[in-house]
């Protein structure tokens, strides 16, 4: 990874915009409907048929819809918060949220378990960053596999902490015994399978400085391994997308709902109160092990309706009882030149077991993000609510579809259906290939056929399955 020029934090002053910003937003705006003109006029063309066949035809013109919305978004309006300052920002956003210092102290989180063979770059990426003002805390989670080992010799020779725990506790709460000794005014967080770019925790770092009403941010995760496999170069174009789009264009609206592991960058007063709550995280009355990024940064999000429950639950908890930071109205970014790398399967069964801990995840956070996203505004809460029922919606289209229509011989219905999610992977691959000129970009559809077809089935098996609970961050 080759990182691009750091931007100079203190260029211009907080909230100030250049003279030909609105202009050079205009043009991005009018490039990108031009591009996008295709979509629309087969939109258009398919929306007077729509009452003769809603069943058949809706489905597919919703998605078709969203997606386009979607591309517009992220292509016309994202602007990355660590290199310009962002035009839609909350009123008096200076003085509502307290600012970081010009150079806060950041501290940086690592749990790991049974990562013998990953864990030395891992570890050596976060050191040779560019970071001023960093400490490093690796928390080893009871490896039993020479991960220890690894670690002590690591400590030797390079400026970090390491934590041993005698007794495996899960990566939430490891990741919190490590930030009991932590001191930054920034928290970041990234996974023991991933290699940082230099520059790319400063980056974040010089987000949050530009803007003080960003709770906090997520890196740009692309595929370590991407030549591993076909399944690993399909995971490495559709994770692009994931970040480039759909975080793009939930950031626009600040309010990205999962600042994801790979790199994770919180505020301190943004999460502080809330670590107990995170590592004590309980549904269907169990413990629960997973969410571990999107649970974080629903506290983050929803702060402002449950933020004072929580801390009252988790009263006599240091992390409550030591400050009691004010509950805000936190906005949550991406920053796109954040550039980190992680490792993802190569194989089919890893990548199941993958997207089953994902999938439960995802119902775990329904039922607690869900309950106020409709309070972050319009925009937020049609981007988060219209991927829930899209989620939700994708085991009964793969019944219908891939099942009952075959079963009642309406196989044109199946081979329409099949088309339609292929055509939404080509629009995902063509602005994959907008990005990064290439032939990859053809991965981009099998990915969508694979999560129609296969990996929609795998969220009623998730909710059976939703008391299960282990972690293993192995990509085998």
């Amino acid at each position: 990874m080759t990182p691009a020029p750091r931007a100079h934090r203190l260029d211009r002053a907080p909230g100030a915009l250049p003279a030909d910003d609105g202009v050079r937003h205009a043009l991005r705006r009018l490039l990108t409907l031009l591009a996008l003109l295709p979509l629309l006029v087969l939109l258009a063309a398919q929306a007077p048929r729509l009452p003769g066949g809603p069943l058949v035809l809706g489905y597919g013109f919703l998605v078709l819809a969203v997606t386009t919305a979607m591309l517009f978004i992220a292509y016309g309006h994202y602007d990355d918060p660590a290199t310009r300052t962002l035009r839609r920002r909350p009123r008096r956003a200076a003085e509502r949220f307290p600012p970081l210092p010009p150079r806060p102290r950041v501290t940086f989180l690592l749990a790991v378990r049974d990562e013998r063979d990953h864990i030395e770059a891992c570890v050596r990426s976060m050191a040779a960053g560019d970071c001023p003002r960093l400490d490093i805390v690796v928390v080893d989670d009871a490896s039993t596999d020479g991960t220890p080992e690894v670690l002590r010799a690591l400590s030797a020779e390079l400026p970090i902490r390491v934590l041993y725990l005698d007794r495996n506790v899960g990566k939430k709460r490891a990741l919190v015994r490590a930030a009991a000794c932590a001191e930054g005014d920034v928290l970041a967080f990234t996974d023991s399978d991933c290699l940082l770019a230099p520059d790319a925790l400063g980056r974040c770092v010089d987000a949050l400085v530009r803007h003080p009403e960003l709770g906090a941010v997520s890196g740009h995760a692309r595929a370590l391994n991407a030549d591993a496999s076909l399944l690993a170069r399909v995971q490495d174009v559709w994770y692009e997308g994931q970040f480039r789009v759909a975080k793009g264009a939930e950031s626009v609206f600040g309010s990205v709902t999962c600042v994801s592991g790979p790199l994770a960058v919180f505020r301190r007063d943004a999460v502080w109160n809330y670590l107990p709550a995170w590592a004590e995280d309980r549904f269907l009355g169990r413990d629960f092990r997973f969410a571990t990024d999107r649970q974080l940064t629903a506290y983050v999000l929803g702060q402002f309706r449950v933020g004072r429950r929580l801390k009252e639950r988790h009263a006599d908890s240091p992390f409550v009882r030591g400050t009691d930071h004010p509950e805000r109205r936190w906005r949550t970014g991406y920053v796109r030149s954040a550039e980190v790398r992680t490792t993802v399967p190569a194989r089919v069964r890893p990548f199941l077991r993958q997207q089953i801990r994902w999938k439960k995840s995802f119902i775990r956070n329904v039922f607690f993000t869900g309950t106020f996203m409709w309070r972050r505004g319009p925009g937020a809460a049609a981007l988060y609510y219209g991927h829930v029922l899209w989620v939700l919606a994708a085991p009964a289209m793969a019944v219908r579809h891939l099942v009952w229509a075959p079963a009642a011989g309406l196989w044109a219905l199946t081979v329409l259906y099949l088309a339609g999610v292929a055509l939404k992977g080509v629009v995902w691959g063509l602005a994959f290939r907008l990005d990064h000129p290439g032939t990859r970009w053809r991965y981009r559809p099998l990915m969508s056929l694979l999560s129609a077809t296969v990996l929609a089935w795998l969220l009623p098996w998730s909710l059976l399955t939703i008391r299960r609970a282990t972690w293993s961050r192995s990509a085998a």
